[in-house]
C-alpha cells in the first residue's frame, strides 16, 4: 500500500508540476488551495478503498465512486503531462517558439474529455452476437442460446440495481441458458444476499450456471456463493452437469491457477470426449490445459480487456489472442468476453461492457 501510494502521489506531483512549469500556468490555478486540493486527491482512491472493505453506506459509496472516477482521469492527465513534455522537447530542439502552457492546457482538456468519455461507455453496455459451431453438438442444442454474463463487480460502484438492469437485458434476448463466469462481487464490503435478489428474475429452461472468480475469493468465498445459490442460481464447484445431454462444467478460479492441480481437477470431473462440452471458468489463463482435457469451448471473463490504455495494451501483452473475443487453441473454442461491469476507475476507453449471446450450430 506504501509503494502505490507514493506512486499515485508523485503522478499528482508530476501533473501539478507541469500545469504550474510555464508562467501562464502560475497566473491561475496555482495557489495553495490546488496544491491541498492535489494532495488530497492523491491519498483519496486508497483511503476510499480501505473504508470500502470494512463499510457499506451512502457516505463511503459516493467517496469511493468520485475517487475512482479520479483515478482514472489521473492516467489520463499523467499521459497528456509526458506529451507535453515530449511536444516542448521536440519544439525547442526544432528552435521553434511554443507556447508551452496552451500546451498543456489543450492536452489536460482532451484527457479530462476522455476520462468521461469512459465514465459514459462503461455505463452503456452491449449485447454481442456470437455463433460458436461445436463438433458432436446434441441435436437438441442446435440453434439455441446462451448468455455469457461476467466481471459485473457488484460493490460500491455498482450493486443490485446494475445487477437488476442486466438481468432484464438478458431475458429480453429468453436465452435457453446462462452462464455467470465469476466477479459478480467485487470483493469490498456489501450485502451479498440483497445484491443478488435480482438473480431470481433470471431463469432459462436449460438452467443458470455460476462459478467464482478471483474477487469473489480473496477470502472465503461462502457468503456470495450462498447468496447466489439463494437465488435459484446453480452454482458448480469443479463438477459437470448434464443440460440436454450437453456436459457443462464448472471450474472456479482458485481451482484453475496451476497447471497440474487444473488438470487433475478436470480429470476427476471426468468429461466424455466424444460429446460436446462447455467448461465455465473465470480467467482465460490455461485453456491449453482444458484442450488436452476434450473440453470443446471454454468461456471465461477475468481480463475486462484491460479497461483503458494503457492497461488495454497490457492485457493484449499478456492474455494474446484469448485478451477478448472467440479463438480457437488445438480442437478447442475459447470465448473471453471484456465483461459487463468495471473494477477500480469505472472507465472503459478501448473496450466496452458486453453481455455476450453465443447461438450454438
Amino acid at each position: 500500500m506504501a509503494v502505490i501510494q507514493v506512486v499515485l502521489f508523485l503522478t499528482h506531483l508530476f501533473i501539478y508540476e507541469t500545469w504550474t512549469f510555464a508562467p501562464a500556468g502560475s497566473e491561475y490555478l496555482s495557489s495553495l488551495w490546488l496544491k491541498a486540493t492535489a494532495a488530497v486527491l492523491s491519498v483519496s482512491f486508497l483511503a476510499a478503498s480501505l473504508l470500502a472493505f470494512r463499510y457499506f453506506n451512502p457516505a463511503v459509496r459516493t467517496l469511493y465512486r468520485i475517487s475512482a472516477v479520479w483515478l482514472g482521469i489521473v492516467s489520463f492527465l499523467f499521459f497528456a503531462a509526458g506529451a507535453s513534455w515530449i511536444v516542448f522537447v521536440v519544439a525547442w530542439t526544432a528552435g521553434v517558439n511554443v507556447n508551452f502552457h496552451k500546451i498543456v492546457e489543450v492536452l489536460y482538456a482532451a484527457a479530462v474529455l476522455s476520462g468521461l468519455t469512459g465514465v459514459l461507455n462503461a455505463g452503456w453496455t452491449r449485447i454481442r452476437r456470437i455463433t460458436v459451431r461445436l463438433e458432436n453438438l446434441p441435436e437438441t442444442w442446435r440453434g439455441r442460446t446462451a448468455a455469457l454474463v461476467s466481471d459485473l463487480h457488484l460493490g460500491h460502484v455498482r450493486n443490485g440495481g446494475f445487477l437488476r438492469r442486466i438481468v432484464a437485458k438478458v431475458m429480453k434476448e429468453n436465452p435457453d441458458a446462462v452462464f455467470l463466469a465469476g466477479d459478480l462481487y467485487d470483493g469490498t464490503a456489501i450485502d451479498a444476499a440483497k445484491a443478488a435478489e435480482p438473480l431470481r428474475e433470471l431463469r432459462a429452461p436449460q438452467g443458470t450456471y455460476f462459478v467464482a472468480g478471483n474477487h469473489e475469493q480473496f477470502g472465503d468465498d461462502s457468503r456470495y456463493l450462498q447468496a447466489v445459490s439463494n437465488a435459484g442460481v446453480r452454482v458448480l464447484h469443479n463438477e459437470k452437469v448434464e443440460a440436454d445431454h450437453l456436459q457443462i462444467v464448472g471450474v472456479p478460479y482458485n481451482h484453475a491457477t496451476q497447471d497440474e492441480h487444473f488438470q487433475s481437477v478436470l480429470r476427476q470431473i471426468g468429461v466424455d470426449r466424444n460429446r460436446a462440452s462447455i467448461l465455465l471458468t473465470h480467467a482465460p489463463d490455461r485453456p491449453h490445459i482444458a484442450e488436452r482435457e476434450g473440453i470443446s469451448l471454454q468461456v471465461s471473463g477475468h481480463t475486462h480487456v484491460g479497461q483503458f490504455f494503457p492497461w488495454t495494451w497490457m492485457a493484449r501483452r499478456i492474455y494474446h489472442q484469448f485478451v477478448y473475443g472467440l479463438s480457437r487453441i488445438g480442437k478447442m473454442l475459447i470465448y473471453t468476453s471484456s465483461g459487463a461491469g468495471t473494477w477500480g476507475p469505472p472507465l472503459r476507453l478501448g473496450s466496452s461492457p458486453e453481455i455476450v449471446l453465443l447461438q450454438f450450430e
